[in-house]
């Protein structure tokens, strides 16, 4: 009998990469209770994480802020009907994984809730006033050359579709002269959303990064801005002090200025880095002030309002797709159709016109590059054109899109989800029928079976039940079975 392990295949069969994009309950809770002491440590930090939790977590949290001792896990079930017995289960699993309450006993041994005193502490203090104030409100003169809230937003996108250009093209300078930093570079790669090509070294989107440019534009930032907060101490910079400073713009007021004297030199590089992301303005590196724009005020926050440019709202129902698979877009923007390209075939461009294809080969390029079809799909939906919705196919299907391009695409797709890749060993050459059958049935039995063909004595396990069989089989030639 001979072995051979399987992992070779995988470069035949290899599983899409999805991309990851954490919330900030999913990103702090991966972060250890010492990092979460730390962060608790900055009430900006602690009215975020309150302002994001769920709306029974809230409750629970507000209800004992101001109790000095711990309260019992049955007083806390009272509070929520047993209809809702699911979302109180979760609420509670959420503040403990944030480590804003752990468990505690009171007397008599009854289980009970007790508040981080960090993180009540410098709750308080954010929501009562006191504790040290923010450097950034310190007064200022006034600004003889203010900029107001349309320019910070279309410097925002500006900067942005500066990376979003980069991650399409490669080319470091925008349609509009902005250019990409090397820190955003840097980001990018380290967050795999792009790598340095095997041939020529220079960067290209990964499968993440397709991904990520189909996301919408507060998706984008946060999940950069992610990645930012996971370098910052190999640049020797503190994380809770920039999550502080981050969470600081996301509370300040649009189209206000606010200053940058007293800064730390963490604080003031950081400074600089949101500044080439296009989360805040300033227009000198010293003019001692700075202006946050939307995209700093929407970073965590769900309920907040996207910016209005040429982009979003020019662009946002652009979109028109026909039965024949042809699509068109009314738009004028580099980065629209440049995301189009993704998974179409382009065939002309006009001046605010650009008609492409769907055909087997653009969108399988797409599932190659990591897109989904319901990510295409979403896509289409999310940008369709409002006359499409007035169609009879419309008004049944609750979609825009033409039912048979929607199934073709989820076909397309079925394509290459045909087989599934399980890493193994094989198992061949049995000197007797017998031989094959016992050691069969034996992998059978332990549940670590993967395929097997009797007429051709062959048969493969999965690699953590590899060393079981093989152990069962040494035993069987030895007669000890």
């Amino acid at each position: 009998m001979a072995e051979k392990d399987t992992k070779s295949l995988k470069s035949i069969l290899q599983k899409p990469v999805k991309l990851e994009c954490k919330d900030l309950y999913e990103y702090l809770k991966t972060r250890s209770a010492d990092v979460l002491e730390r962060l608790y440590d900055y009430p900006t930090i602690c009215l975020a994480v309150y302002r994001e939790l769920p709306e029974i977590a809230r409750q629970f949290v507000i209800r004992i802020l101001f109790v000095e001792q711990p309260v019992p896990q049955a007083v806390i079930a009272s509070w929520s009907s047993q209809i809702y017995v699911k979302e109180h289960t979760a609420a509670t699993a959420i503040l403990g994984d944030l480590g804003v309450w752990r468990s505690a006993a009171i007397p008599g041994g009854l289980p009970a809730w007790e508040l981080s005193a960090t993180f009540k502490r410098n709750l308080k203090i954010a929501l009562l006033g006191g504790g040290r104030p923010w450097t950034m409100v310190n007064v200022l003169d006034t600004d003889s050359k203010a900029r107001d809230i349309a320019f910070l937003d279309n410097y925002a996108m500006s900067r942005w579709r500066c990376v979003l250009h980069y991650m399409v093209g490669g080319a470091t300078k925008g349609p509009d002269g902005e250019t990409i930093s090397p820190d955003a570079v840097r980001i990018l790669l380290n967050a795999n959303l792009m790598k340095r090509d095997e041939n020529d070294g220079g960067p290209v989107i990964t499968r993440q990064g397709f991904q990520f440019l189909l996301l919408d534009t507060q998706a984008q930032v946060w999940h950069f801005m992610l990645q930012y907060l996971d370098t910052c101490e190999q640049r020797g910079m503190s994380l809770p002090e920039c999550l502080s400073m981050m969470f600081q713009l996301s509370f300040s007021t649009l189209g206000r200025d606010y200053s940058s004297e007293g800064l730390s030199n963490t604080l003031l590089s950081f400074l600089q880095h949101l500044r080439e992301f296009g989360l805040v303005y300033q227009r000198k590196r010293k003019a001692g002030r700075f202006y946050p724009t939307r995209l700093a005020l929407n970073i965590t926050n769900k309920n907040s309002v996207a910016i209005s440019d040429d982009d979003t709202q020019h662009d946002k129902g652009h979109i028109v797709v026909e039965t024949n698979y042809r699509v068109y877009a009314y738009t004028d923007s580099s980065l629209q159709v440049a995301l189009l390209g993704l998974f179409t075939e382009l065939l002309y461009r006009f001046p605010n016109l650009v008609v492409g294809v769907l055909t087997r080969d653009s969108v399988r390029q797409a599932l190659r590059g990591g897109i989904t079809a319901d990510q295409i799909i979403s896509y289409l939906e999310q940008h369709a054109h409002p006359n499409m919705l007035l169609h009879e196919h419309s008004i049944k299907s609750k979609s825009p899109l033409p039912p048979t391009v929607v199934d073709q695409i989820k076909l397309w797709e079925n394509e290459r989800n045909r087989f599934t890749f399980t890493e193994g060993v094989a198992y061949n050459q049995f000197l007797s029928q017998s031989d094959f059958i016992t050691l069969r049935d034996y992998a059978q039995s332990i549940n670590v079976l993967i395929w097997q063909n009797e007429r051709n004595r062959t048969m493969v396990v999965t690699k953590n039940g590899h060393d079981d069989v093989k152990k069962f089989w040494k035993r069987y030639q030895k007669g000890g079975s």
